[in-house]
């Protein structure tokens, strides 16, 4: 049997996907994971059993770099001894500077290093990775930042998603439905931008329709501000956080207004759940545009640059979207089509082909 090591941490982006790699590889493989500190917030420890790592982000606070070079090393060395007593064949990467060590280890040992790229951008440590990788599995075939000479090591996948979403009952359109929900999600790195102007704009479109509303709310000094602002609007609403459990929330949404995180539009997207982005402007390599990009190629979603917001223009794009069902429609109906072949078994399937096949 093939002793598999999954190293992830970071955002939910890199995190989610790394958790339904395990489950599609636990009944054939030995597999186990890896995670920093941050990523650790988004596993589930009843479900999931994992080793901590600390790896230093090198250039995050400059004036450590000697420190954390050491450190860094140090890593490394862990690394390989990780790898060596828990007997790791195979190494699967999800990309982030806290997963370059053991990939480094892994080559260093002659193992198979795998590399996941849930981005529309190939992210840094995949970059460097990718020279000794044996296959890298991601989403889209126009990865941004890959090197062409790499193109034999792409395999194309459908978005690997959490177990429970495959569960969930997908979008249906109710034209009848006179209270329309709107989920409005800033993903696992929040959204403060989201708190301010996107609950201006409920309180203004609900002066003229009946909404109801589940909001994350990103900063919990808001919390009281919002709620107040709502009870006075007479708005129906629900406060959330961002949890390994957002997938309950769906049920019965009809849109969405999020950023541009991969797991959550991937999610989005599969429940056949039109969607508004604002993808996270500071988003490195502007990662979470390019995201949002592949589906509103596709007509799957609205797209609005954060920087060039404005408020009667999303507030007028609302109530559009509810008045006339055209582009609605076309949005619900193309998200239909990309996601049609995303099943468990044929993820399932496709990714023990590729682990068994190499």
């Amino acid at each position: 049997m093939k002793n598999i090591l999954i190293v992830t941490g970071g955002s939910g982006g890199h995190v989610v996907p790394s958790t339904s790699l395990f489950e599609h590889l636990k009944n054939k493989y030995s597999v186990k994971m890896v995670s920093d500190l941050r990523g650790s917030k988004f596993i589930n420890t009843e479900k999931f059993k994992y080793d901590l790592i600390d790896v230093p982000n090198l250039f995050l606070k400059p004036y450590l770099l000697p420190i954390n070079i050491s450190k860094y090393f140090l890593n490394i060395f862990q690394s390989i001894r990780f790898l060596k007593n828990n007997k790791i064949n195979i190494v699967i990467s999800t990309g982030g500077y806290m997963t370059f060590p053991f990939c480094l280890a892994a080559f260093i040992l002659q193992k198979k290093v795998f590399l996941f790229e849930p981005n529309s951008v190939l992210g840094r440590s995949n970059r460097f990775a990718l020279k000794f990788s044996t296959k890298i599995i991601c989403y889209d075939e126009n990865l941004r930042n890959f090197p062409i000479k790499y193109n034999s090591k792409k395999v194309i996948v459908k978005p690997i998603l959490k177990k429970e979403i495959y569960n969930l009952e997908k979008n249906i359109i109710n034209l009848k439905k006179e209270i329309k929900k709107i989920l409005i999600i800033g993903g696992s790195q929040g959204a403060s931008f989201f708190d301010e102007n996107i609950t201006e704009l409920i309180i203004e479109i609900s002066k003229k329709r009946n909404f109801e509303v589940i909001q994350q709310i990103s900063n919990n000094n808001n919390l009281s501000s919002i709620k107040n602002k709502y009870d006075k609007s007479n708005i129906n609403y629900k406060f959330i956080e961002f949890t390994n459990d957002s997938h309950e929330l769906y049920n019965g949404i009809d849109l969405a207004i999020t950023r541009g995180g991969a797991s959550t539009l991937s999610e989005l997207s599969f429940l056949n759940i039109p969607f508004i982005s604002i993808p996270l402007p500071s988003a490195r390599d502007n990662h979470q545009f390019y995201n949002s990009e592949f589906y509103y190629k596709k007509n799957c979603c609205w797209l609005i640059n954060q920087k060039e917001f404005e408020f009667r223009k999303f507030s007028k794009m609302i109530f559009e979207i509810f008045n006339d069902y055209q582009k609605y429609n076309e949005k619900f109906k193309n998200l239909a089509e990309i996601t049609k072949k995303n099943t468990w078994n044929n993820i399932n399937n496709k990714i023990i082909e590729i682990i068994d096949e190499n």
